[in-house]
């Protein structure tokens, strides 16, 4: 399941030759699929490389330069050795994202067998955690909760804090379905808001469940998931955030069915019940989650677990009354998702904060990450207030570069474009070329829109234009309307229409292109994990990256995972 643990030099030396490989190819990562007409981008690419490359079927480019894992790679034409060695340094230097699933199998399906009688309904995984939850967030959820549990039973933590929280969604499974707990910090307001009803949904559903199989509530004092909207700022010190975890020590009582439908139902009564077994009690995840072989329907919960959760208290407590930092629990650290800085922030909160036992990182959005070079990227999260700065931090600290030995490495620049990219999904893309998905004429609709914007308005260079709905299925003219519009020129702008004709000929060398651009990009995140991981070890904590999800559903699926030895 885990990534074999490198050495410290092993893990220097991969670094290295990351970022010597992705220098060299520079001019793909940083490059806009939609300048591909108006930079030349086919002729920027290697002389030798063109001939073969433009005449592949959309299938064989799946299979040829994509698929790590795929055998049978039957060329059309001899390929240049720079080439070949091109497309097997990238699949070698990215870390491995293929999935196991849970009987130990490597998954090859397009969604995971959890969905396979029912595409968006989890058998996994409870009902009461699958309502307003989408499939994917399901498969993550019930995945990450169950490796949390893990490494809380390993550091005899019970409490979690979850970070970048949203909705809620994963904080319930780990409070009422892993027994867990948690505290959720979560910078919008409104997403507080509506994990704090539908926490007092779940509370309900589960009342009705306890009242149709005769369970009996007790008294019970540990309190249910503690909700707080703030930001997480990344200047802040260890101490500051602890503040703001304890904030969520009073929580009021969430949202939820009216009084009159609740009856004598006591909110606080149920939600301890459903919360407080042992870390070592598998009784919430046992009564909760739905194994596809026991078909079960969504209200045939025993009345024997039903008594077994509430039964299952733990007598350890939260205690309002701690007035220092000194006795504040410790606590596991997670953050699912969490965007652009985010993720570093959690590590270093997680390497100074001596109540941090252990941490799962599953990071996204990296093109938000501040580097040296651009400090503010666009969509970079403005503060709620002024940042205060803290004397502890040095302010050449960013979300990228982590680590003092990448910060040395020449060529350890990646540019917005090349975060970007690694965000995208293979796996999906993938399947469009094998399935020569009408979806693959999009880049070349826009890039050939590019050119006439360029040559009307310079100034317009790369314009948002935004999604077009179901662009892919409209003639270039309309679609070339609805997007000319878009950036303030007339829809009825004359387009040469011989120009557009050649221009859309050549869609398959851009579909070729990108898929040499989207070859890198597992390369890339391979080098932000990777210094996040050299982070660690430079500050005495191993870790090891665990593609916990699977890509073909959830294209970013590696959780990042520490724990501190004991005394740390």
């Amino acid at each position: 399941m885990f990534t074999p643990s490198f050495s410290t030099e092993q893990r220097r030396e991969l670094a290295k030759r990351l970022t010597t490989f992705l220098s060299q190819y520079s001019n793909l990562t940083d490059s806009y699929i939609i300048e591909f007409f108006t930079e030349d981008l086919w002729h920027t690419l290697p002389s030798s490389w063109q001939p073969v490359l433009q005449d592949l079927t959309y299938p064989q480019t799946a299979d040829l330069l994509l698929d790590a894992t795929h055998e049978d790679r039957r060329y059309p034409s001899m390929w240049p050795l720079s080439l070949l060695a091109f497309r097997a340094t990238a699949h070698a230097l990215a870390f491995p994202r293929e999935c196991r699933d849970d009987r130990g199998s490597v998954t090859g399906l397009f969604k995971p067998e959890e969905f396979q009688k029912n595409h968006s309904q989890s058998s996994l995984l409870g009902h009461i955690f699958r309502k307003h939850v989408k499939p994917k967030k399901q498969h993550e959820i019930r995945k990450l909760g169950t490796l949390v549990k893990q490494l809380c039973d390993q550091t005899d933590c019970r409490r979690v804090v979850d970070v970048g929280s949203g909705q809620g969604h994963l904080t319930r499974f780990l409070s009422f379905g892993l027994g867990l707990s948690v505290t959720a910090i979560e910078a919008d307001h409104t997403l507080v808001s509506m994990a704090t009803k539908y926490d007092g949904q779940l509370l309900w559903a589960l009342e009705k469940e306890k009242q149709k199989n005769n369970c009996s509530l007790l008294p019970l004092s540990q309190p249910f998931p503690r909700h707080v909207a703030g930001w997480v700022n990344p200047r802040a010190s260890w101490e500051a955030f602890i503040e703001q975890l304890r904030a969520g020590d009073h929580p009021p009582t969430p949202s939820g069915p009216s009084k009159k439908r609740l009856r004598a139902f006591d909110h606080q009564r149920c939600s301890h019940a459903v919360q407080t077994s042992p870390s070592h009690d598998s009784t919430h995840y046992d009564a909760y989650s739905r194994n596809s072989n026991k078909n079960e329907t969504e209200d045939e919960l025993s009345a024997e677990n039903c008594s077994r959760c509430i039964q299952a208290v733990d007598q350890e407590v939260v205690n309002p009354e701690e007035n220092t930092l000194r006795e504040y629990p410790d606590f596991v650290l997670t953050g699912l998702h969490a965007c652009g800085d985010l993720s570093a922030t959690l590590l270093r909160h997680f390497v100074n904060c001596p109540h941090v036992r252990g941490i799962t990182s599953v990071a996204c959005c990296y093109m938000k990450i501040t580097t040296e070079e651009n400090p503010t990227p666009p969509g970079l999260v403005i503060p709620p207030s002024p940042l205060t700065p803290n004397p502890e931090l040095s302010p050449s600290e960013f979300g990228y570069p982590m680590s003092s030995w990448v910060g040395g490495l020449p060529g350890r620049q990646l540019s917005y474009k090349a975060r970007e990219g690694a965000c995208h999904a293979v796996e999906d893309y993938m399947r469009r070329l094998r399935d020569e998905s009408e979806l693959l004429r999009t880049h070349c609709y826009r890039a050939t829109l590019e050119s006439f914007i360029r040559e009307t308005r310079p100034e317009l260079r790369r314009a948002g234009i935004q999604t077009i709905k179901k662009a892919h299925l409209l003639p270039f003219n309309e679609y070339a309307c609805l997007g000319l519009a878009r950036v303030g020129l007339p829809p009825t702008l004359p387009l040469d229409p011989e120009r557009v004709e050649a221009m859309l000929k050549q869609q398959s060398r851009v579909v070729v292109y990108f898929s040499l651009a989207l070859l890198l990009a597992p390369v890339v995140e391979t080098l932000v994990l990777l210094d996040r991981m050299i982070y660690l070890q430079e500050n005495g904590v191993d870790s090891q990256l665990v593609p916990l999800f699977d890509p073909n559903f959830s294209p970013r699926n590696c959780v990042l995972v520490a724990l501190k030895s004991p005394g740390q």
